[in-house]
């Protein structure tokens, strides 16, 4: 289905996901002020923006407690549609974005571990009819994700009552895969990857416990960090049309500041250090092709210590962070994170 009058964005509307990317789970009131419009106002634009799959909150385990690897992927010819629908059915491939490079998928992964990250990337993405090869970047360090990317619509000060400063990430793996996540918090995560905004009595009717209960577990989830929340877009129909991955080469003693530095930059989604020959991983959304060359011009001059070896610009994100998308980026169905046994 094409896009029309009721699937576009209004100002508003951009500025209300704005809004809820820095407070994913706030009270309508609170967005409201933060907005300058009224309660009721600020939820039925959401409602319009949500029934429309033109913007969505989910949650998932925070990657801290994951073994996190982006995974280039290449298709034998004609097998593609069949290879992206394969993938897009397995719940540890958390994002999937086509591609017009030297590889035909670039498919972001988590695993419990090395040895499990081995296994699901060779032996069944490399067993996947149609996949020719793979190559695999280890995530090492963190930066900042699609989670912490904000499109900045709202005015700064209404931004500045909803969130703190944003936080310096760090690794992007980590040994507690288990005990940071009791079990019977597991359905709590699995039922807000569905709808990150339910209530603490739908959340506990969607889980089998109480209001009290849910409101406990979910907090002291929060409080630990195991859980991250986050708004997106259906960033074509925003004007954000095209994304590029970079894959850059930065001296040792830069990479933390650079990659700091990188991450708060408007254009950038997601930034990242990796295993391999380039040790810097960057993901932009820009509002065309023809931003490809003036974004890369400020990078030369702002990060003269980094060059960029490769650019790859992506056709279509079939899958984000659990969500299948429709070739104008809008949310068709939720397969729910879970890391490989």
């Amino acid at each position: 289905m094409a896009p029309d009058s009721d699937t576009r964005f209004s100002e508003l509307d951009l500025a209300l996901v704005d809004a809820l990317q820095s407070a994913p789970r706030a009270p309508w009131t609170r967005i409201g002020r933060a907005l300058g419009v009224d309660a009721t106002t600020a939820a039925r634009r959401w409602d319009r923006l949500h029934a429309n799959r033109l913007a969505w909150i989910t949650a998932h385990a925070s990657a801290k407690l994951a073994t996190v690897a982006y995974v280039e992927v290449r298709c034998c010819p004609r097998s593609l549609e069949t290879a992206v629908a394969a993938l897009a059915e397995l719940p540890w491939v958390f994002s999937i974005d086509e591609t017009a490079g030297d590889f035909d998928l670039f498919v972001s992964v988590a695993a419990t571990d090395l040895p499990s990250l081995g296994r699901s990337v060779h032996g069944v993405i490399g067993g996947l009819p149609g996949v020719r090869s793979t190559r695999t970047r280890l995530g090492i360090r963190l930066y900042g994700e699609g989670g912490d990317w904000r499109i900045r619509a709202m005015e700064p000060a209404g931004r500045a009552t909803l969130s703190p400063p944003r936080a310096v990430r760090h690794s992007t793996r980590g040994t507690d895969t288990h005990g940071s996540r009791a079990a019977d918090s597991q359905e709590l995560v699995r039922a807000l990857g569905g709808d990150g905004r339910l209530g603490y009595t739908e959340l506990g009717a969607a889980t089998g416990i109480s209001e009290h209960t849910a409101r406990r577990r979910l907090r002291r989830l929060i409080n630990g960090g195991d859980i991250t929340f986050r708004c997106d877009l259906a960033h074509p129909l925003a004007g954000l049309s095209t994304m590029v991955i970079y894959r850059a080469t930065v001296p040792h003693a830069d990479l933390d500041p650079t990659g700091n530095a990188l991450a708060r930059m408007e254009q950038v989604r997601m930034c990242a250090s990796v295993s391999g020959p380039h040790n810097l991983l960057v993901i932009v959304w820009l509002h065309g092709l023809d931003a490809i060359a003036p974004f890369e011009l400020a990078l030369t001059q702002r990060f003269p210590a980094l060059e960029v070896k490769d650019r790859t610009v992506g056709l279509h994100s079939a899958k984000r962070m659990g969500r299948l998308l429709d070739a104008h980026g809008r949310a068709t169905r939720h397969v729910p994170l879970a890391l490989p046994g």
